[in-house]
């Protein structure tokens, strides 16, 4: 190992996130071509089925990268699917050595991008680093668990309401806190919700930031039991893809005929099958999702055991005695209330964003 291995590789996990609202289904990847020393090419993975990290560094290195030294923060493919494998790719260049941040968790490739390296007599290097890891942890919970990884967003008072007795909750949280939300929802694939969060707010659930201007809009997703999703709602009419999830012997309604952008998805166990609706959303390439719910909703993932990282907004502000609590589920005793563990904690504007895992997470 080179002393200045880790610092090129942290640099291809930094140039990975200039991916991070567009290349999905595929991981956030970076690469940088070094010679002598000296970074000749730059290149990170934009757009499924568009040229891989490596292609584009290799592109902007002028085509000429015989004998460098190839820093990417991904294991390079070892198959051809809508490109190239950039294991090969990188050996008819003649590259001398790679290495490598993270192995790649695709059963398809797993250590095989390697072997295809070392087997033409290229010196490979993998280096595994915590900040590469984190950047493809949506991916590989997608590879590992057959489910997106779960982040949950909630907005509360700092006495633990989302809303006061009467129901009345807009807003809670200043305008930098949804703001802060809004990079959230466009690097997730899919935000899901409660039909009751419909009912009552009729919210759009999509990434509206200029700062975000050219990420993918995340799938709306519903969860509702009956289908009380009304036709005025804009989830319907706004013309972006939305989930509907409800119970398999729910009639649907004949205005939902209209609209192309309403796909309708029933489970035998209604849209409470959390399991089966992250298995279907997993299926359609969703690496992450947000959940912006109401307490019913949160607390089903939360008792579920179905959630990877919560992002608990708290406004210094009370909302006193009968407020809506955060997220609604039994307890019996405190030795078995879940524990979490917390990332960070971060000032935006007037309130506290508060990362959290469940323990040992």
């Amino acid at each position: 190992m080179n002393p200045s291995d880790r610092v090129f590789l942290q640099a291809t996990v930094e140039l990975a996130e200039r991916g991070r609202f567009t290349c999905a289904p595929n991981p956030t990847v970076g690469c940088l071509i070094v010679r002598q020393g000296l970074i000749i090419g730059r290149g990170f993975h934009a757009l499924a089925g568009a040229d891989h990290a490596e292609v584009n560094a290799i592109k902007d290195a002028g085509g000429d990268v015989a004998g460098s030294t190839v820093y990417v923060s991904l294991e390079p493919c070892a198959f051809v699917g809508r490109t190239p494998a950039c294991a090969q790719t990188l050996i008819d260049v003649d590259v001398a050595r790679v290495v490598i941040a993270a192995e790649d968790p695709h059963p398809q490739v797993a250590g095989a991008g390697i072997k295809m390296l070392r087997a033409a007599g290229i010196e490979v290097s993998l280096l595994t680093q915590a900040a590469a890891l984190e950047a493809i942890a949506g991916y590989s919970c997608r590879i590992y668990n057959n489910r997106p990884l779960v982040r949950i967003k909630s907005a509360s008072s700092i006495d633990g309401g989302t809303a006061l007795a009467s129901g009345e909750s807009q807003w809670i949280t200043g305008d930098a806190a949804r703001a802060d939300v809004q990079y959230w929802r466009a690097r997730s694939d899919a935000i899901i919700t409660g039909v009751n969060s419909v009912l009552a707010d009729d919210p759009q659930l999509n990434v509206r930031a200029a700062d975000y201007i050219d990420a993918l809009q995340p799938l709306r997703v519903v969860l509702d039991t009956h289908i009380r999703t009304p036709e005025s709602a804009q989830l319907v009419q706004d013309g972006a893809a939305t989930l509907i999830v409800h119970d398999a012997d729910t009639s649907v309604p004949r205005y939902l005929e209209n609209y192309d952008n309403v796909e309708l998805l029933g489970l035998s166990g209604g849209p409470r099958d959390l399991e089966t609706v992250l298995t279907h959303l997993a299926d359609s390439g969703c690496n992450e999702v947000l959940v912006e719910a109401g307490a019913q909703v949160c607390g089903s993932f939360a008792a579920a055991a179905l959630w990877d990282e919560w992002l608990c907004y708290v406004a210094p502000k009370w909302l006193g005695a009968g407020h809506r609590g955060l997220a609604d589920f039994d307890v019996a005793t405190l030795d078995a209330t879940p524990v979490g563990k917390i990332l960070d904690m971060k000032k935006i504007g007037d309130d506290m964003r508060i990362r959290f895992v469940a323990a040992g997470g």
